[in-house]
């Protein structure tokens, strides 16, 4: 009956973190370009008690033995990067990659970063940046004297002048990695490379496997609100379940402990 106890325990443990992945998730319900979390877990070691194929008599075996689980414990929690949807803004430098890729961003320290956040801005030097002020990398400058900047769906950043010319003012590469999975998290919408992602490898826009530029638009959160509100209350449920269970072995050890001989 101890085993009963703590194999509930690990049972809360697990649907805890759960609740903890579907919290987060719709919290982020609104949030430009996230890609919703799913948690994974793995069944713990068995008990022995009889093997598989055991001898049962002198010419008969045991067809299936007698294992018992010892619990569950979390094995990861993987970013899913399906598309979100596209919601038009009509702001100038909201920028959506429609299919594969992240854009680069350039970080204080000089490291490089990648989100699919395209809700950029212009800072005091005409430079495109993230919502932190992180330039966009490669660096696009747009100049002051400048009427219309339009983003092709191939990246390249062009703009009309004064006198109505055309001004090639540079190209919005995007990155792709084998494993987008096994990018490390930073929190601000920003992904770093790690060596389970995969080195970078850097496109064009619309070319090959990378997916094309949007201008005016942004990519929504990958969240579907009813499928973790559904997650969320088949969680709280397991917690529920899992309490019951713990409370339940206490009860029957308490009643064996009053057994008088």
């Amino acid at each position: 009956m101890i085993r009963g106890l703590y194999t509930a325990a690990t049972g809360m443990d697990a649907q805890q973190n759960q609740i903890g992945v579907t919290s987060n998730n719709i919290s982020n319900v609104n949030t430009i370009g996230f890609k919703k979390d799913r948690a994974e877990f793995q069944d713990l070691m068995y008990e022995q008690l009889n093997y598989t194929a055991g001898q049962t008599s002198q010419t008969t075996r045991n067809p299936t033995g007698i294992d018992v689980g010892m619990g569950v414990k979390i094995s990861g929690v993987q970013k899913s990067f399906l598309q979100g949807d596209l919601k038009e803004t009509g702001n100038t430098f909201d920028i959506a990659i429609e299919g594969k890729g992240f854009f680069r961003i350039t970080m204080p320290d000089g490291e490089i970063a990648y989100t699919r956040n395209g809700a950029f801005k212009l800072d005091d030097e005409g430079a495109i940046v993230n919502s932190s002020g992180y330039r966009l990398d490669p660096e696009i400058v747009i100049p002051e004297n400048v009427k219309e900047v339009t983003i092709a769906k191939d990246g390249t950043v062009t703009a009309t002048d004064e006198n109505d010319a055309t001004v090639d003012l540079g190209r919005i590469t995007t990155t792709s990695f084998v494993n987008s999975a096994g990018l490390s998290p930073l929190g601000d919408s920003l992904y770093k490379e790690t060596d389970a992602s995969g080195a970078p490898i850097e496109g064009n826009p619309s070319e090959n496997t990378f997916g094309s530029l949007r201008q005016g638009i942004i990519e929504l959160s990958n969240v579907k609100l009813v499928n973790e509100m559904v997650d969320l209350i088949t969680a709280q449920r397991a917690y529920e379940a899992n309490s019951k269970a713990i409370t339940t072995t206490d009860q029957m050890l308490d009643t064996v402990n009053s057994l008088k001989r």
